[in-house]
């Protein structure tokens, strides 16, 4: 069920994700971000929170899904995010029944894409070297924080 694209395409969409991460990464936190679309529209976007409001659960897919509120279903939308999810935000993506994920890059961090696909999710992963690159440059600026927040610390 996965797929990898060989000529990365970043739409629209992943644009907006690696927005919201460059702004996170500017409020002094972690760059990843992440964006809930429907119907070729934005539902709702968000960043990774933990250091700016002081929160264990505010990676970039937690707070896209707060911001987008209640929601009847989640079974006709797509997550973007700038890095693979971690359990928890992969975990709350089988939990909402979002049937497709599409990835900037697991090369960082990747070891949730099995349990994914294991629930049915359709994991796209664009490998964007624009994604790599901001997470490189994060960890060797931060690695303290980016331990922390993977919690290997």
């Amino acid at each position: 069920m996965s797929t990898s694209n060989p000529t990365p395409n970043k739409d629209e969409f992943m644009q907006a994700s690696i927005d919201e991460a460059r702004l996170g990464r500017s409020e002094g936190g972690i760059p990843i971000g992440s964006v809930l679309v429907r119907n070729g529209q934005i539902v709702a976007r968000g960043h990774n929170k933990r250091v700016q409001e002081d929160s264990a659960i505010k990676h970039g897919e937690m707070d896209c899904l707060t911001n987008a509120g209640r929601q009847r279903t989640y079974r006709d939308t797509v997550i973007y995010t700038t890095l693979m999810p971690c359990y928890m935000c992969a975990g709350t993506i089988v939990q909402f029944k979002i049937p497709k994920v599409v990835v900037g890059e697991s090369r960082t961090f990747g070891e949730s894409r099995a349990f994914l696909e294991s629930h049915g999710v359709e994991v796209v992963d664009l490998d964007l070297q624009e994604c790599v690159d901001m997470m490189n440059e994060f960890i060797a600026a931060e690695p303290t924080l980016w331990h922390e927040d993977i919690m290997e610390l």
